[in-house]
């Protein structure tokens, strides 16, 4: 687990997301998050409200949970394999939970 000073969030495009994601996971297309070691957290704002219509949810609650999911990154948390993916879905949805109840 990395220790940052700072975390800077951008929200941005589908297509700066893309540029990113291919740049720095040599991967296709627009992703959701990207958490970067040094603490930047990156969102696509379309991404987040295409996600937000599928869901039948709002689109500051989708920017919540990629923030969210951003920051169990940057804490340490992985997604690669489906064990460390259901591990961190767990976590996101009890915070989230424990975040909405205690408003």
């Amino acid at each position: 687990m990395a220790s940052v000073a700072k975390i800077s969030v951008l929200i941005a495009s589908d297509r700066r997301m893309a540029a990113l994601h291919k740049e720095f996971c040599g991967l296709a297309g627009p992703t959701d998050v990207l958490t970067f070691q040094h603490g930047e957290i990156v969102i696509s704002a379309e991404t987040a409200a295409r996600q937000a219509r599928i869901f039948h949810s709002s689109l500051t609650a989708e920017i919540q949970l990629y923030l969210l999911h951003g920051l169990l990154h940057l804490a340490g948390f992985g997604d690669v394999t489906a064990q460390q993916r259901q591990q961190m879905q767990r976590l996101q949805n009890k915070l989230l939970a424990t975040a909405v109840h205690g408003l």
